[in-house]
């Protein structure tokens, strides 16, 4: 978005301001001038200085505003546009549905109700589904000894299993029953596979290259049972890295009528059956909290098709047009121009420096849609077209949407738009909470990321880089770097390693990122870190923080009021967004100092005395009168505090 002149004052001070300053320092600099009187030369000269010091601050006040703004412009620094967020929708398929599968196209919506106003949030999904009739009704793990049935775990998700069994040996197998009548049809068959946010006290993503070939140390063979024996199937991509992380395990399913239906104990009922045949083990078994069929990722957008932006006149840097919607999505607009001779397609460019007098390119403002074309030099002028002059521009495609207010909570995005025949649309829901969206970066926070901007140069090197450049990358509000610390080793000193601990921007009094805030921040890293650097990104530790006491209050106090300001004052104080001195979040690893606590409840209006106070921590009372140590990657939070409020008169 252009940067706008609503910048704050430089330096608001006015002449009596100024004279007032100068007749302070007087004494300090020259004590044997003693005249301070108008009648006096010196401050004669005095009010003179201050006169021109305010013409001159009122000069600068106006001229830095525009070369502030394009100076930053000439860097390349605007205001980030809003970004959507990501979620997962399941398609269940009625049990009644006579084919054995549905195709849920791409783009297809599914709102979700906005946390303020009337109008629905619109998810679109990102590819095609193929939701299968066949329902995914037994899980089984197969530890090489026994079989164990997990099904009411997978579809409880409230508790995680390890999907090969506890030591996940060689020839450990996860087993997959579907229930269906017909023959098992020859699909794409996806599995959403979340992995289980305990597998270790604290998440962590290492940022790896993404050029580099990743080696799973689990080897996995996908196979179906025939009616005699196992066979392979034909596997198509695994982001799961083999169950290590949440993602899609995408499979092609064998010839129609090559799958027969069986019962395996502890099962008891024929099913069809594929299963996760483990052909190597793991150094540390993973665990999974569920696995889905019939889902697909969604994004916060809607898409538009056939936009008639208006019509060429033929004149350099054409800046009239403009997309009716925004924010619009990244990558997502398929610009035509008809200059006589039928539509052609025109590229988009992050600038026109690079681009010849014959290049069809042009540049798109995605916060206000603003499309800009060359100049004859710096890329190329559409032609009008006098037989469509208002209308030779169209917009063949594109996306729109994005801020916080698509990250919503699980099981809310539920309402499909357009029915699809065959799909339940009672059952269609997100397990889990959106995540990545962002709202439009406002001016103080461009201001903000400019010098660090010209510092790191996009580079991520020092720990200030990597804090900045966190925050930047998702729906970040606190960021804290680590060098040489690794979750794994908290003791010691690992070189070449940072973690970075980031705390999104959230209503929650303990604030938790999402796995796909943690994944975006890793991968946002990976591109601007140096080549020898391992980086880790993870949640905080959190340390809830409990006050106890007994208050008394002012005899003309309202017992209710000063109680209720103490609760609502000592949650704010350990806040980890808006807590601690300065408002802007408790540090990390800051320590509670007990005579700031103290302060803190004595300075509320209508309190007396402060008769006992304790601490708290995790639970446990801590010794009275002490400060409390706290490690550097932790946050503390608080939920509840019990101060007891009473007069004097009460003793």
């Amino acid at each position: 978005m252009p940067l706008d002149q609503n910048l704050p004052s430089i330096d608001n001070r006015r002449f009596d301001d100024i004279l007032a300053e100068i007749r302070t320092r007087i004494p300090r600099y020259t004590p044997e001038w003693t005249d301070l009187n108008d009648n006096d030369p010196g401050i004669a000269l005095s009010q003179l200085f201050a006169w021109l010091s305010e013409m001159l601050l009122y000069r600068l006040e106006n001229t830095p505003k525009l070369n502030y703004i394009k100076f930053l412009q000439l860097l390349g620094i605007e205001l980030k546009p809003a970004e959507p967020a990501i979620a997962d929708i399941t398609f269940p398929v009625l049990e009644t549905h006579s084919e054995p599968f549905v195709i849920v196209p791409k783009n297809t919506q599914v709102t979700a109700d906005a946390a303020t106003g009337d109008v629905p949030l619109v998810f679109e999904t990102e590819r095609t589904l193929m939701a299968l009739t066949a329902k995914l009704v037994a899980v089984q793990v197969f530890d090489g000894y026994a079989f164990s049935d997990l099904s009411l775990t997978n579809d409880q998700t409230a508790e995680s299993y390890e999907p090969f069994g506890p030591l996940a040996n060689a020839e450990s197998a996860l087993m997959l029953g579907f229930r269906y009548n017909g023959e098992f049809p020859e699909v794409e068959l996806s599995l959403a596979v979340y992995a289980s946010e305990a597998t270790a006290e604290l998440p962590a993503f290492s940022c790896d290259l993404p050029e580099t070939q990743f080696f799973p140390s689990a080897e996995i063979v996908w196979q179906y049972w025939n009616g005699r024996e196992w066979r392979n199937m034909t596997l198509l991509e695994d982001e799961t890295r083999a169950f290590t992380r949440s993602g899609y395990i995408f499979l092609k399913s064998p010839n129609t009528g090559e799958m027969e239906k069986t019962v395996f104990a502890p099962a008891t009922e024929s099913l069809y059956w594929i299963r996760a045949h483990l052909q190597r083990g793991y150094e540390k078994p993973p665990k999974i909290t569920t696995i889905r069929t019939n889902t697909v990722t969604a994004v916060q957008a809607e898409s538009v098709f056939s936009e008639i932006l208006g019509g060429s006149d033929g004149s350099p840097n054409q800046q009239q047009l403009v997309l009716e919607n925004v924010p619009v999505l990244a990558g997502t607009l398929e610009l035509e121009i008809d200059q006589g001779e039928g539509f052609e397609r025109w590229t988009e460019v992050g600038d026109l420096f690079g681009s010849t007098a014959k290049d069809r390119h042009y540049v798109l403002n995605r916060t206000t849609g603003q499309v800009t074309f060359g100049d004859g030099v710096n890329g190329d002028i559409p032609v009008a077209n006098p037989d469509n002059p208002g209308g030779n521009v169209v917009a063949r495609r594109y996306r729109f949407g994005g801020g916080k207010i698509g990250n919503v909570t699980a099981n809310t995005i539920t309402s499909l738009q357009a029915g699809i025949d065959g799909i339940d649309e009672n059952g269609i829901s997100n397990l889990r909470a959106a995540h990545s969206g962002q709202d439009e970066e406002s001016l103080e926070e461009a201001q903000l990321r400019a010098p660090q901007s010209l510092k790191s140069k996009c580079r991520a090197v020092t720990a200030e880089d990597f804090e900045q450049l966190a925050k930047a990358a998702a729906n970040v509000r606190r960021a804290k770097a680590l060098p040489l610390y690794h979750p794994n080793f908290p003791d010691t000193n690992i070189p070449g390693v940072i973690t970075v601990v980031i705390a999104p921007d959230s209503d929650d009094p303990k604030p938790i990122p999402s796995e796909g805030t943690l994944r975006t921040v890793c991968a946002y890293l990976n591109q601007r870190r140096l080549l020898t650097t391992e980086v880790i990104v993870t949640q905080p530790t959190y340390r809830q923080v409990e006050i106890h006491g007994d208050v008394v209050a002012k005899n003309d106090a309202d017992l209710s009021v000063v109680s209720q300001a103490i609760e609502q004052g000592l949650l704010d104080y350990f806040h980890p967004l808006k807590g601690g001195e300065d408002g802007q979040g408790w540090p990390f690893g800051r320590d509670i100092f007990y005579s700031l606590v103290y302060q803190r409840i004595f300075a509320i209006e209508g309190v007396d005395r402060i008769e006992s106070l304790t601490i708290f921590l995790d639970g446990e009372a801590q010794e009275a009168f002490s400060n409390l140590e706290i490690k550097s990657d932790v946050l503390l939070y608080s939920s509840q505090h019990s101060m007891q409020v009473r007069y004097s008169f009460d003793e």
